[in-house]
């Protein structure tokens, strides 16, 4: 279950937490808002489109607007004072944005992981991956780390990863003895691979964006998603072993079995939605709706831990999410549309190109950028806003489009674990009771695995392009 950015700007501003509701940081958005405010005056009276559309768009931000509205605003501004373009037409090229058929993935991938979260999936990978892994050093954690990976595998969402592995493990490993900030921060971290391993909502807004295969995508995001995984597991591990935490006690091959069959339906949700698309048995769209109706039948009539009387408030919590994506990036589109008309994407291309930037200075470039964006945006965002500007570089540079979008999405995996706009963290903060700034300390070690993988998947494409290359 995501949460809204409202409810971001809410957290963001809670006194006493080094927040933009601070006096300092009061003084400082005012004057950056200045600075915003005089390049939209000197925009008009240059008639420079371009500088006006970024600087509206940042003085909105900087005033606490949601970051769908900031779009909407800048964009009808600039197409009311520097276009001859209809308003009233706006509405239609919104809806041609919207009107793509791999879009429809979105409700159904949300959907299905608010089902999977209340039916019984979550407990069932995090009992199976305690069996198996639970008594080495810090087993819990990489137990948890694991499930996170399994359910991420079904869900397709960060934080409903975080909200169903971590409500019940974060506990679990308190109560074996080990650090409360060990054990957020090993969960919340890994809750991002739920953008990074297939099916992923991130992924579909790139294909949609830059017209590439979802297909494709999401198997090049699994073999990235399983090192992520490792990684995390290895940190996890050091540190348990460097402060001797309690371990859990070996199961027996009986009880491993067990904890097997309990959750073979849980396993085999992954398998058979991935599965279908490869084989071609359905599209990765109509793979959202057998998510759907797969997670319907486990949930109650299998695990029977989904009930008819709860199944209202998950529609409607799916429904929530759902149109705070598709305002998000129906107002990029539009914000799109602005950059076009500029021809934004094709000077910047033709910039970087002319200073002879090679692919490897040009990803660090592109990493960079999308670190210092992440802080300020959440992954939709992101990817419709600075997928049109910097995939025409990528293509002309001579980079593979799959693996570009792989090394996006791990920056929005980045991006969910740093504040102050790290969903994961907020998540976190809100199942723990702890403030954001020590569940963000907590995370660090963390973290650095995740950049550790993210240079990893940036300068070595195969990692990104090997099941691809297999197939």
């Amino acid at each position: 279950m995501d949460l809204t950015l409202d409810k971001q700007l809410e957290h963001q501003n809670m006194p006493g937490q080094g927040k933009p509701g601070s006096p300092a940081g009061r003084i400082i958005s005012l004057i950056f808002v200045g600075i915003c405010v005089f390049g939209v005056i000197y925009a008009m009276q240059t008639g420079n489109m371009g500088l006006a559309v970024f600087a509206m768009l940042f003085a909105c931000l900087l005033l606490g607007m949601p970051i769908a509205v900031s779009l909407g605003i800048a964009s009808l501004f600039s197409i009311y004072f520097f276009t001859t373009d209809p308003l009233p037409n706006m509405a239609q090229k919104i809806f041609s944005g919207l009107d793509t058929f791999p879009l429809m993935a979105i409700p159904f991938f949300v959907l299905a992981g608010n089902i999977f979260t209340t039916g019984g999936v979550a407990k069932r990978l995090i009992k199976l991956t305690n069996t198996w892994v639970g008594h080495i050093p810090g087993g819990l954690s990489i137990a948890g780390i694991f499930a996170c990976a399994l359910f991420a595998a079904i869900s397709g969402s960060s934080p409903a990863t975080v909200v169903a592995i971590g409500g019940i493990m974060i506990p679990a490993m308190i109560d074996h003895g080990y650090d409360k900030d060990y054990a957020v921060g090993s969960i919340s971290t890994a809750g991002s691979l739920g953008i990074l391993i297939p099916p992923s909502i991130p992924m579909i807004v790139y294909g949609v964006t830059v017209d590439q295969s979802v297909g494709k995508l999401f198997l090049a995001g699994i073999v990235p998603g399983i090192m992520l995984a490792v990684l995390l597991s290895v940190v996890s591990f050091y540190i348990a072993r460097k402060k001797n935490f309690q371990r859990s006690e070996k199961a027996s091959s009986q009880e491993r079995m067990t904890a097997l069959k309990d959750s073979i339906w849980s396993l085999s949700l992954p398998i058979i939605v991935i599965g279908g698309i490869y084989s071609g048995v359905f599209t990765p769209t109509e793979s959202a709706a057998v998510a759907v109706m797969l997670g319907l039948i486990v949930g109650l009539f299998i695990h029977k831990d989904l009930k008819i009387k709860d199944f209202g408030k998950t529609l409607v919590e799916a429904a929530k999410t759902t149109s705070m994506l598709f305002f998000i990036i129906s107002m990029a589109m539009l914000f799109a549309h602005i950059l076009t008309l500029e021809r934004i994407p094709h000077a910047i291309a033709e910039l970087i190109v002319a200073w002879n930037v090679g692919p490897m200075i040009f990803l660090l470039i592109v990493n960079v950028l999308l670190f210092v964006a992440g802080q300020f945006m959440e992954p939709t965002a992101m990817i419709t806003i600075l997928a049109p500007i910097l995939y025409p570089v990528a293509m002309k540079l001579g980079i593979d489009p799959i693996h570009f979008g792989i090394v996006m999405v791990v920056n929005m995996e980045v991006g969910m674990i740093t504040p102050p706009v790290g969903l994961n963290l907020y998540v976190a903060s809100g199942l723990t009771g702890m403030p954001l700034l020590t569940v963000t300390r907590a995370a660090l070690p963390w973290l650095l695995a995740v950049i550790v993988g993210l240079a990893l998947v940036t300068y070595v494409p195969g990692i990104s392009l090997f099941l691809l290359n297999l197939l």
